[in-house]
């Protein structure tokens, strides 16, 4: 694939971008639990909030991109705090703040997510 997209691995916890076949960033990734999982396939970016608090959980998703229905590549501080034990409701969870703020200053609307186990 040209151009640049981001992939998620569910089964390495990890989400790359990648620009035509070289990789620019790394991040570790939390996905969602047995009863809630993340969507996989290719989807793209189509909404970003920066300061993003989940309406149906009360719960803050700094730099979010949304790519999947309610599904978002968000930070998650629960996932920086208690690392691999737990997961979410469906989202990518990042626990590198400024990776993901790296990623988040680099990501327009539009741009294909690519997730697959």
């Amino acid at each position: 694939m040209t151009g640049t997209v981001i992939c998620a691995s569910k089964s390495q916890h990890k989400l790359w971008m990648v620009q035509n076949g070289r990789i620019l960033i790394t991040l570790d990734a939390r996905f969602g639990r047995a009863s809630e999982p993340t969507a996989e396939g290719v989807s793209t970016i189509y909404w970003k909030d920066k300061h993003h608090v989940s309406g149906a959980y009360g719960s803050p998703m700094p730099y979010s991109m949304f790519f999947h229905g309610g599904q978002a590549i968000h930070y998650s501080s629960d996932f920086s705090r208690r690392g691999w034990n737990g997961a979410s409701h469906g989202c990518i969870n990042i626990r590198n703040l400024s990776g993901l703020k790296w990623l988040w200053d680099r990501t327009p609307t539009g741009r294909k997510v690519i997730v697959f186990k």
